[in-house]
């Protein structure tokens, strides 16, 4: 059964004949002979992505994936948090792997194997399950939880970020498994259900399985290419560091006319303190929150200037006015080596339709610091809260509250690891390869190298406009197809390290 969607077509659970789909769908008429059926995605219509979707059980699995809302940052949606995981462990099994359901402080994590040899290299497979919350629910073309094909692409929450990133290293792995039996190396796949508040137990869970994780190098695709068909080498990652600051003034609100000017508005007080983050010129002005900022050398400088990034072409994908940032840098300077304070939410008083004139009792906002090499998100964290709680006034009671953190992250891309998968990024895209850092967060990276002493090797599949953690969030089924080539490539290139 297919439903048309304003703008795409929702695929539903059911049984489509090839008869059905021979009726509307050009690309299996002789005289249409010229869409190329070994990568249709962006040249056939959605009605030959349905019929070709009919011979791709990968495709059918990833969508069935797709359904589940699997959000860990809301409790409410525990029980399909756990169902997802389930439903990954049985994929695991069907695919001939040896896989189980893990227990930790929150939400478990599911572990595959193949069946590991002496002698080989081992790689260990990361990604994650969970989601982030869809809201606003009333900017989505479509339901967030039920994928739609439009122009080639899926869009679903999760579909970037991070389950079809992940599920095609799965899917290239089962294929390889079907069509010889066996892989070139001994293979961990590690999938968790927390990557979206942080990995607050992870790191915990890799001490207590140290030893059933022992690996040569983790691979990790939960980042982005610069454009669309250029592979691209993520050699850093900013950290994070996210606390919510509260501002209580009276018991409760009160009567602006009667007590206004008597007390202070927590409303007031905390978008002044707020404001106080920055100075004039766009910096962070925290006292010590730059001391360990690692400058860039100069060889990222000079690559960085060669890549396809155009500012116009950025601020294009933002819908911005204008691009702003802190003075002194680049667009991708900012965004990849500087470390940055935002506000992510704000609350207080009355937000529904119509006046209510009150002093509202408490004032909070939400708050994220993505830092850069060599900040320490724990060091800082004492920093900041010293600085909001020295500059709130007495006639409020503050808490700053922490909630989760994760340290940068910095690789060598010219290692021995780093240089097979640069082989495996220019066999499956025919392009040299763009070397990046990326401002987004993995912060369980740092974790690996801690705990296991592995690095990481970073290669991303989602593209500048995916909008992950946004509505209408959408993963190209070309790279899902490209990410599932990638993974035999990498396996294979990493089986030849002597």
């Amino acid at each position: 059964m297919i439903e048309k969607y304003a703008g795409g077509i929702a695929i539903v659970p059911v049984a489509i004949s090839r008869l059905q789909l021979a009726l509307t769908c050009p690309a299996l008429s002789p005289s249409r002979t010229q869409i190329s059926l070994a990568n249709p995605w962006l040249q056939a219509p959605d009605s030959c992505i349905l019929y070709l979707m009919s011979r791709d059980d990968a495709l059918n699995d990833l969508i069935e994936f797709l359904r589940f809302p699997s959000v860990s940052a809301d409790s409410q949606f525990k029980p399909h948090v756990e169902s997802c995981a389930d439903w990954l462990l049985q994929h695991f099994e069907k695919s001939g792997l040896d896989a189980e359901k893990l227990p930790t402080g929150g939400n478990p994590v599911v572990l595959a194997r193949n069946n590991h040899k002496p002698g080989r290299k081992t790689v260990l497979i990361y990604g994650h399950y969970d989601v982030q919350p869809p809201d606003p629910l009333e900017l989505w073309q479509t339901p967030p939880f039920e994928p739609v094909i439009r122009d080639g692409r899926l869009i679903a929450r999760g579909s970037t970020d991070n389950k079809g990133q992940i599920f095609a290293h799965v899917v290239g792995v089962e294929k390889r498994l079907r069509a010889k039996g066996d892989l070139p190396v001994n293979v961990i796949f590690l999938v968790e259900g927390e990557e979206e508040t942080g990995s607050p137990h992870l790191e915990d869970f890799l001490r207590k399985h140290q030893a059933a994780l022992a690996a040569d190098i983790v691979v990790i695709s939960d980042t982005g290419m610069v454009a669309p068909g250029v592979p691209t080498f993520t050699y850093g990652l900013r950290g994070i560091l996210c606390l919510e600051v509260r501002l209580t003034g009276p018991a409760v609100d009160l009567h602006s006319g009667i007590f206004g000017g008597s007390v202070a508005n927590p409303a007031t007080v905390l978008v002044e303190l707020l404001a106080k983050l920055h100075d004039e010129r766009g910096k962070v002005a925290v006292p010590g929150f730059y001391d360990r900022v690692k400058p860039l050398e100069s060889w990222e400088r000079e690559r960085w200037a060669t890549l396809p990034f155009n500012d116009q072409a950025w601020l294009g994908t933002t819908g911005a006015p204008a691009l702003y940032g802190e003075e002194g840098f680049s667009n991708l300077e900012r965004v990849w080596a500087r470390p940055t304070a935002e506000i992510n939410g704000l609350g207080s008083g009355y937000q529904g339709e119509g006046p209510k004139t009150i002093v509202p009792s408490r004032a909070t906002a939400k708050l994220s610091f993505r830092l850069v090499p060599d900040q320490d998100p724990t060091e800082l964290r004492g920093i900041i809260t010293k600085f909001l709680t020295e500059n709130c006034p007495p006639a409020v009671a503050i808490d700053v509250i922490f909630q989760h953190q994760g340290k940068p992250y910095l690789v060598e891309p010219e290692s021995s690891f780093g240089q097979a998968a640069q082989r495996a990024l220019e066999k499956t895209f025919g392009q040299p390869v763009a070397f990046i850092r990326e401002g987004g967060s993995i912060p369980i990276t740092q974790s690996f190298k801690d705990v296991l002493n592995l690095d990481t090797l970073l290669l991303g599949l989602a593209l500048p406009d995916a909008k992950a953690h946004s509505p209408n969030e959408n993963f190209p089924i070309e790279n899902f197809e490209a990410g599932i080539r990638l993974n035999q490539e990498l396996l294979e290139e990493i089986a030849g390290i002597k």
